[in-house]
């Protein structure tokens, strides 16, 4: 016999979302400071070749949207709606902040 579906406790929800808002800035930070920062760096010393900066930073937010969607939509679907909601904002956000630095 299956037994019927609770819903989760906003206990619940908050320290999923807490959890996963930690590793969010961990990979938004290292795809700004390391892939971006990385990128501007040495696009600075190689003045002769088109830069990569907008590259890298176009795939970093098409990497964070596609987190967004993937994590935010799939938590959404699963009934979890304040890490859903939270993860769709602050990777949503972050891809947004990504895709500006490559339009510069």
């Amino acid at each position: 016999m299956v037994s019927p579906r609770r819903e989760p406790s906003t206990g619940e929800q908050v320290g999923v979302a807490v959890a996963l808002l930690v590793i969010d800035l961990m990979v938004i930070a290292w795809l700004v400071v390391i892939q971006y920062g990385m990128a501007v760096w040495a696009d600075s010393y190689d003045g002769g070749n088109p830069p990569g900066v907008p590259k890298e930073a176009l795939r970093g937010a098409w990497l964070l949207a596609g987190g967004a969607v993937v994590t935010g939509g799939g938590l959404l679907a699963l009934g979890w709606r304040l890490p859903g909601i939270a993860q769709l904002f602050v990777l949503g956000a972050a891809a947004a902040l990504l895709a500006s630095f490559a339009a510069r």
